[in-house]
């Protein structure tokens, strides 16, 4: 699990870095930031795919949500 989704409940964890850039999604327009949650070794492998209505509404978020992270990168 990546350091900065960590939770730091101790001194310990906190000087380890854990939760460190941690970035709270609400906090940011149309409650989305692009930050990475999976570790390094299985980022970008696709673990569910949906087919019928699932995937064309699946489509339609990832279109969503492309736009937005644009978005925000122009920012």
């Amino acid at each position: 699990m990546p350091l900065h989704i960590r939770n730091a409940p101790t001194k310990l964890m906190k000087e380890l870095d854990y939760g460190k850039d941690y970035k709270y999604a609400h906090d940011y327009t149309d409650a989305y930031v692009p930050q990475e949650y999976l570790p390094e070794e299985i980022k970008g492998q696709t673990f569910y795919n949906p087919e019928g209505r699932v995937r064309k509404d699946n489509q339609r978020a990832d279109k969503y949500w492309r736009q937005r992270k644009s978005k925000a990168e122009d920012e």
